[in-house]
């Protein structure tokens, strides 16, 4: 007989002076049916920024923003807590995103502000090794004068068929796909495409079927449709629209997107307007606005949605709260807020569910 689920939640904080931040490291918590939150384990680290399973789910890796390194946790199996393991220099400057390739043998790593991507193995026990291979970057500059004086690229992301890692770089106004040559673990540029100048590409989505990918555009706020081709990992844009209402005339930045597990619907972040807004995805990829809902909070950095579907926690770094919102599957509207956890400085939630007997 299936014991109960348990779900556990890994939410990474920011946590030093540079960043204005309150966090204490990496909070573990177990995440009730109710959407009530338990405490089980603090490990305190400076700015555990974005986090990845590996292709086991056993151990949990973690950038650390500002800083130039990467640390890997074994998990247990029934509290989700987690052991450090060993940690390594990603070769470069603010490490914002990590990915591990379907192998399970190399993790990919953005390195924000010193343009480069850095491959590092994986050893068995789950340790990582030191940097294989360092990809530099290298462009024409967006006009922004403060947020584009060198190539930034802000995600390492596989496409569902695990061949391409695409990479949207904010500095450069431009998006990149890769390949990895596991032989010889170096990244290989297979294609590019310019967004619009000064969008500032941040985060890419892909559609569950692979053809279709969406990317939160960062400094204009805007929303884009691409057309992916999962054998040659070519990448065109179709569609742009703003994420934010038109009747907001203030300052925002987008910040993060993902796309609901039966790709009926794409969700984007912007810090500023403090919104989440909605769309609908057509038969033909096209996007249509279904609303834009207020976080309850300020900069909602991170956002993700429960694998159900139904349920989309905020996480706002300003104000220092996880908020969580239903999701009308049908319809793909967010409805008030039914729970809130009240956690310094987040930045970042991962999800995980136990089996216990």
């Amino acid at each position: 007989m299936d014991g109960e689920k348990v779900r556990i939640a890994y939410i990474g904080a920011r946590t030093t002076k540079a960043r204005n931040a309150r966090g204490n490291g990496l909070n573990v918590y177990r995440l009730g049916q109710d959407l009530s939150w338990e405490h089980r384990q603090l490990v305190e680290m400076e700015n555990p920024s974005f986090f990845a399973f590996d292709q086991t789910g056993q151990f949990l890796y973690t950038v650390h923003g500002d800083s130039n390194r990467v640390s890997a946790f074994s998990i247990d199996p029934s509290s989700g807590h987690l052991s450090f393991l060993n940690e390594q220099s990603t070769e470069g400057r603010n490490p914002v995103h990590l990915s591990f390739d379907p192998s399970n043998q190399f993790l990919i790593v953005a390195n924000h502000v010193t343009s480069s991507l850095a491959v590092l193995r994986r050893l068995d026990d789950g340790r990582l090794g030191p940097v294989e291979s360092l990809t530099v970057i290298e462009g024409k500059l967006g006009p922004h004068r403060v947020e584009q004086p060198f190539a930034k690229p802000h995600q390492v992301q596989f496409d569902p068929s695990g061949k391409w890692i695409v990479v949207p770089d904010k500095g450069l106004d431009a998006i990149f796909v890769y390949r990895l040559d596991r032989a010889s673990g170096t990244l290989i540029k297979v294609a590019s495409c310019e967004t619009r100048e000064g969008a500032g590409p941040r985060h890419i989505a892909f559609h569950p079927e692979g053809r279709l990918a969406y990317v939160i555009n960062e400094l204009d706020c805007s929303m884009a449709a691409y057309r992916f081709d999962p054998a040659t990992g070519g990448i065109a844009p179709f569609q742009i629209l703003s994420s934010v209402a038109d009747c907001f005339t203030g300052n925002s930045r987008g910040a993060e997107i993902a796309v609901s597990a039966d790709g009926r619907f794409v969700y984007a972040s912007n810090r500023g307007s403090d919104t989440i807004a909605g769309f609908a995805i057509g038969e033909d990829g096209r996007m249509t606005s279904v609303g834009s809902w207020a976080t309850a909070g300020k900069t909602p950095r991170f956002f993700t949605l429960l694998c159900e579907g139904d349920v989309l926690l905020a996480a706002n770094e300003d104000t220092d709260t996880v908020v969580a919102f239903g999701v009308d599957k049908r319809s793909g509207a967010l409805s008030p807020p039914s729970s809130v956890l009240t956690v310094g400085s987040p930045v970042c939630i991962l999800l995980k569910d136990l089996n216990q007997t």
